[in-house]
């Protein structure tokens, strides 16, 4: 795995090369020495070994001293508001009280039945073999990562991004993203709480992940559901979720809208 450090428009990991953007280029701050230990530390316990790449030296050289002193950047406190990507018109970043998993109508009916998130390999029951060599893996993931529920931070609008991808197969356009938007269903879950799961993990390009489920009674905090779509799923909702089921009308002008409008409720039932 090759790890490519930079100033790049957002971080990702694309065809096995970690491209971590830094918020305030060449400077790196300690959060972010951080993710870089955390995806080399996830990227070793699957047998994978990282090269890094930097094209500042200064830059490069600080990092690999950090790496030397992994413990120490391995604390790091998390930011309030992470500033790497900035697509965001409203907050300019990513808000990181709340982490959520974002899926399709169809998706959430089965994920209801069974009170549970799960894994790709573990939802779909097919060799992972199979599910690598899809289509929409466009990103060539090595096998590991089906393995895990991955999840974005709570103001992120990827996860919608993601589903509208996957249901027109291509990536969306503009219009999609505006006039032709329709909203998933958004489960969201307390940061802090989440990580105390014991299948979580850092992986460095996510805010977390976890392997294999998330019991929903256990762990959500809210979940989502636009009000056009409450029809189709009411019916399906387990009654220990009741109480936990937001209905929102999706009155916005675009994708990037109804991400703050929902994350702009979510933050006023944590303040009740």
């Amino acid at each position: 795995m090759l790890i490519k450090i930079g100033d790049f428009e957002f971080t990702e990991v694309w065809d096995s090369v970690f491209y971590k953007k830094l918020s305030n280029y060449p400077n790196v701050s300690d959060w972010e020495l951080r993710t870089i230990i955390e995806f080399i530390e996830y990227e070793k316990k699957y047998g994978r070994i990282c090269n890094i790449e930097c094209d500042n030296e200064d830059t490069l050289q600080t990092v690999l001293a950090g790496i030397e002193q992994k413990e120490a950047y391995l604390s790091a406190p998390r930011p309030k508001l992470l500033t790497e990507c900035t697509a965001c018109p409203y907050r300019k970043g990513c808000v990181t009280d709340f982490v959520c998993h974002t899926t399709s109508a169809d998706n959430a009916i089965r994920i209801f039945e069974c009170g549970k998130l799960l894994s790709a390999l573990n939802a779909r029951k097919i060799p992972v073999e199979i599910l690598m060599s899809e289509n929409r893996n466009a990103a060539n993931d090595p096998a590991d990562y089906f393995e895990y529920i991955m999840l974005a931070w709570g103001n992120c609008q990827a996860g919608d991004r993601l589903v509208m991808e996957r249901s027109l197969g291509r990536f969306p356009n503009d219009n999609d993203l505006s006039i032709g938007f329709n909203p998933g269903v958004r489960f969201y879950f307390q940061y802090e709480k989440l990580m105390s799961h014991p299948n979580a993990i850092c992986d460095g390009v996510l805010p977390m992940k976890v392997k294999d489920e998330i019991i929903l009674a256990d762990w959500v905090y809210r979940i989502v559901i636009p009000t056009k779509l409450k029809a189709i799923l009411e019916p399906h909702i387990p009654a220990n979720l009741i109480d936990r089921i937001s209905y929102i009308e999706n009155d916005c002008k675009d994708i990037w809208d109804w991400s703050e409008k929902v994350y702009r409720i979510i933050e006023q039932i944590t303040d009740r």
